[in-house]
């Protein structure tokens, strides 16, 4: 392995000699792979690899007048549960910004207008390249505030209500996921299958809730009033689980919009002297820390956010590469983690 030092004396010259390309060929496989053939780039990165060769930064952001940094907010805290699902998401964002040469700025706001002065902010100062942006909704000012000044970003999470996106976006399929926990309890033999989700208006709640919806009809389920909405939340869960619970036939299987309505459904359940897993099955969703602390296991769907933070960090270097890019989204789909409550 070479030092630090050896590193250093590698010029992009040397690394192009070794491969039997020109310099150009070199550089536009550190900035603008999509310019090469595949084996031109994977011969210039097999050498790239094989010298150790890596930009020196400083130099580069002189010549382009590149900071590097990839501004992201991050949000006031929760309720300790679902936090820990954007956690999850800005290390996986650190860790793949890196992988490009890039770093995050992290910033404070507590709402979008607050959000939107910190863009202006550090673009006037030139302290960021970009934007990630996370948590969208429905009439997304930031978004428009972005596309109109022509400036790079990426958003984890879908342009709700927006037939005609103008951005890139990365999501996960939230859908895909509840359709599933509907199917594994499909599996287990249950056959009254409830939803507890968040008011209609959310767009990750409303496609979550659509996902249980399609299950339990393309399997011939009942759903008139098996799926009951509320505020995000574990004494909401609890609530909202009671209302179910206590119908003359209650549901046999829970399917959560949230760990934090699933932790109250497990506290309904158990308030009626029912065993979650044997008596009544409950699904959240999200697969936080809790979901494996809580007894007996709280089965959950996990959301892939490593793949979705390489996803967002890779479409942001297409964009900023200079080169013209069309608006696109990609969707990834969740997975479920069986534990003792189903």
């Amino acid at each position: 392995m070479r030092t630090g030092q050896e590193r250093q004396q590698i010029t992009l010259e040397a690394v192009a000699l070794h491969a039997h390309v020109s310099r150009q060929t070199i550089s536009n496989a550190l900035n603008a792979p999509h310019r090469l053939a595949p084996d031109t780039l994977a011969r210039a990165k097999r050498s790239i690899d094989t010298l150790g060769y890596r930009p020196n930064q400083a130099a580069r952001s002189l010549r382009t007048l590149s900071s590097q940094l990839i501004g992201f907010r991050i949000e006031p805290d929760r309720d300790g549960i679902n936090g820990a699902v954007l956690d999850r998401f800005l290390h996986a964002l650190c860790r793949a910004a890196k992988f490009e040469d890039y770093h995050l700025l992290l910033f404070t706001a507590s709402d979008d207008a607050s959000e939107i002065d910190g863009y202006d902010e550090l673009l006037r100062g030139r302290a960021v390249d970009a934007f990630v942006l996370s948590s969208t909704h429905q009439g997304d000012e930031r978004t428009r505030w972005l596309t109109e000044r022509s400036l790079p970003f990426v958003t984890f999470g879908r342009p709700w209500g927006e037939t005609d996106p103008q951005h890139a976006w990365v999501d996960v399929d939230g859908a895909a996921g509840t359709e599933a926990a509907v199917e594994h309890l499909i599996r287990r033999g249950h056959r009254r299958i409830a939803f507890i989700g968040w008011p209609p208006g959310s767009g990750v709640g409303d496609d979550r809730h659509t996902g249980w919806r399609r299950a339990v009809l393309a399997n011939g389920l009942p759903q008139q009033g098996l799926a009951v909405r509320g505020e995000d939340g574990v004494e909401s869960g609890r609530a909202l689980a009671a209302k179910l619970l206590d119908l003359v036939q209650p549901p046999s299987g829970l399917v959560c919009a949230s760990d934090s309505l699933a932790l109250g459904a497990l506290r309904a359940v158990a308030d009626r002297g029912l065993v979650a897993g044997r008596d009544t099955a409950v699904v959240g969703f999200d697969d936080t820390p809790v979901a494996m602390a809580v007894a007996p296991g709280l089965t959950s769907i996990r959301q892939p956010v490593e793949d979705a933070a390489s996803a967002i960090v890779r479409l942001l270097a297409e964009r900023l590469s200079g080169v013209r890019v069309p608006p696109a989204g990609e969707l990834i789909v969740p997975t479920l983690i069986e534990r003792g409550s189903s």
